[in-house]
Formats: C-alpha cells, sequence, structure tokens
C-alpha cells in the first residue's frame, strides 16, 4: 500500500525542521514574508528549457525552483533514480509523476530522499526556500479536497484542522496503519475527480 501522503512521509522521514518548514512555509534561509522572484526561461534538472512551459514563461527559475532541481538531480543520479520527474514550473515536486516512477525496493525511498536519506540535504534546502504560504486558503482548499474523496467514494477521508496558526492535511484517519488504499481503482479515481481541488503545492500533502 501506498503511503498515506507522501510528501509528509518525505517530511517526517528527514528531521523535524522540515516539517516545521513545510507547516510555516518559508522562512528558513529566506525571510519569512520573501517570496521567491521568479525570472523567465527555467531550465529542466538535465539542463535543458523546460517542455512543462505550455506557452507561460513566466514561472521561471526562482531559488526555490533552483533548489529542487537540485533535489531532483540527486535522486537520479545518488538516489538512482533516473526517471525522478523535474519539478512543475511552480517549484513544487510533481507529487502524480513521482507516484508513477518505479519504486526501486518498495521501501517509500522515492517518496524519502532515497535509500538512507542520500538526498535529505537537498530536500531541507529547497523547503527552506519555499515561498510564504497562505494558511487560510491552504485549509480551504484541503477542506474542499476532502469533501470531493468523500463524495467521490472515499467515505473515511478526513478533513484538515488549523492548528497554530498552520493548515494541518487530512486524508487516512489512522496513518501509523493506514486504513485507505491508495492503490485501489476506486482511490485513484477519486483523486483524479478532486485533483483540482488543491492549491499548487498541497499535492501530495493529503
Amino acid at each position: 500500500m501506498s503511503p498515506k501522503n507522501p510528501r509528509l512521509t518525505a517530511l517526517v522521514t528527514l528531521p523535524v525542521l522540515a516539517f516545521a518548514v513545510a507547516c510555516g512555509g518559508g522562512g528558513g534561509v529566506r525571510g519569512a514574508d520573501e517570496i521567491a522572484s521568479v525570472p523567465d526561461a527555467p531550465a529542466t534538472a538535465s539542463g535543458e528549457p523546460s517542455k512543462d512551459a505550455g506557452g507561460s514563461a513566466k514561472a521561471g527559475e526562482s531559488a526555490f525552483y533552483d533548489a529542487q532541481l537540485e533535489y531532483v538531480r540527486c535522486m537520479r543520479t545518488k538516489a538512482g533514480l533516473k526517471d525522478f520527474p523535474d519539478p512543475k514550473l511552480s517549484g513544487y515536486l510533481d507529487w502524480s509523476a513521482i507516484d508513477a516512477i518505479p519504486d526501486p525496493d518498495g521501501k517509500g525511498e522515492k517518496y524519502k530522499g532515497g535509500k538512507n536519506n542520500v538526498c535529505g540535504p537537498e530536500f531541507l534546502e529547497a523547503m527552506n526556500l519555499e515561498p510564504k504560504r497562505d494558511q487560510q486558503k491552504d485549509f480551504e482548499s484541503m477542506l474542499a479536497h476532502a469533501q470531493c474523496m468523500r463524495d467521490n467514494g472515499v467515505s473515511r477521508f478526513t478533513n484538515p484542522v488549523m492548528s497554530g496558526g498552520n493548515a494541518i492535511p487530512g486524508g487516512d484517519p489512522n496513518p501509523a496503519t493506514p486504513s485507505i488504499d491508495r492503490d485501489s481503482p476506486a482511490y485513484k479515481q477519486a483523486r483524479q475527480a478532486c485533483k483540482s481541488r488543491l492549491l499548487d503545492g498541497l499535492d501530495g500533502m493529503q
């Protein structure tokens, strides 16, 4: 069974710093209110111009995007996951694409920075550079997503909660012993139907 939510799996596997950064959004290396600038013409982890531009070259190489590229390069080289996908133009990892690549030993290394967290430092650097997020908007987005998941047959999918000013994802009611099968056709169908409810950067959080 796949992890409850791949991004949180990565966060809890790496040092606690990463979770604090993910909840607060930005603020590690950059100031808490500083948003990464976004120039034109983003590159991919292979150094080629991004094929995901889709006519919109506005989202380019921010410091966050650059840091994610370094993480992707690490995952392809040190972690040995040659098909690890480029980040989106926004800088966020494409968790749907990550879900689709093979997991070498079935232990979720593709979610956890590779074997023995070999790419952990690159992951933490990228999280430190994540632009500050609006926690209320994130909460509302995840709440709409949770309702949609239940409406589409995943009845045990729980709501997010606000705690200490941070939006905490919902999802599986028993994260330690998952009761929702993310690999089931019903779950995948619901996820596809509800993916538009999540703001960019929340995919993989619940």
